[in-house]
C-alpha cells in the first residue's frame, strides 16, 4: 500500500472517533506537532489514542472531507474538513473545524504528522 494508501484509509476509518482502530495506523514513535486556534501541542502515541477516547465520548459519527492531498515519497499533504455528529444531536452533522496535515509514513504506519487547524 502506497503512502497516500495508507493516509486515505486513515481519514475514510473511524479512527479519530474509535481509539482501536487508531492503534492499527499510528507508528509507535509517532508525534504530531499541531498549530492550532488555542495554540501549538505535541501529541504522542499515548496522546493521540487518550484524544480518540475523548472524542468519541461526544460524537457518534465522524466524517473527513478532502479537498486536496498531494503526495511525494513518504510524505503526504492533506486538506480537509472534519464533520462530526453529536451524542445529543445523532441526526445533524456539523463542522467541527478545518485541517492541513503534512504526514510522514514509516513503515507503513503515521509517524511524523505537521498539522494546523482552525475552528469552523
Amino acid at each position: 500500500m502506497s503512502a497516500k494508501e495508507i493516509v486515505q484509509k486513515f481519514y475514510k476509518s473511524d479512527a479519530l472517533i474509535d481509539s482501536e482502530v487508531i492503534k492499527d495506523f499510528l507508528h509507535p514513535e509517532v508525534i504530531v506537532e499541531w498549530n492550532s486556534s488555542k495554540g501549538f501541542v505535541e501529541l504522542n502515541y499515548d496522546s493521540l489514542v487518550n484524544l480518540s477516547v475523548e472524542l468519541s465520548k461526544a460524537y457518534v459519527r465522524s466524517k473527513i472531507r478532502i479537498s486536496h492531498i498531494l503526495s511525494e515519497n513518504d510524505l503526504i499533504s492533506v486538506r480537509y474538513s472534519h464533520f462530526v455528529k453529536t451524542i445529543e444531536n445523532p441526526r445533524e452533522e456539523m463542522l467541527l473545524a478545518h485541517f492541513i496535515v503534512i504526514w510522514q509514513i514509516k513503515d507503513n504506519k503515521l509517524f511524523r504528522g505537521y498539522q494546523m487547524s482552525q475552528l469552523s
